[in-house]
């Protein structure tokens, strides 16, 4: 129950920092330099977090279990991109990023 947890925490850390990180970086989307310098420490923090609960849960896992949640990933931050970010679905956007999931998921299957 914890390490599937940990998993949802380190998962979400990971888009986390990805979304904070993308507004931080872009100078024309967010006006303020002081907001943007927080949301780039907030993105750095949240990957550091990400960062560390990977390495613990490789410690206990095997590669091949936790992989697979990394591949839903893509999935995760197009979502969130488009709903948080505004940016636009494509439909060869949408129909790559399910075909990465379902590659990695295909992988870690094997």
């Amino acid at each position: 129950m914890l390490t599937n947890v940990l998993i949802a925490v380190w998962l979400l850390t990971f888009v986390l920092g990805q979304l904070l990180l993308k507004p931080a970086l872009d100078a024309e989307r967010t006006a303020a330099r002081s907001h943007r310098g927080l949301l780039f420490a907030l993105a750095i923090a949240s990957m550091t977090i990400s960062f560390f609960l990977g390495v613990g849960l490789l410690q206990k896992l095997e590669l091949s279990y936790l992989f697979p949640f990394q591949g839903l990933s893509v999935l995760l931050i197009t979502a969130f991109a488009t709903m948080v970010l505004k940016e636009k679905l494509t439909l060869p956007l949408a129909l790559g990023a399910l075909l990465i999931a379902a590659g990695v998921m295909l992988v870690s299957a094997s």
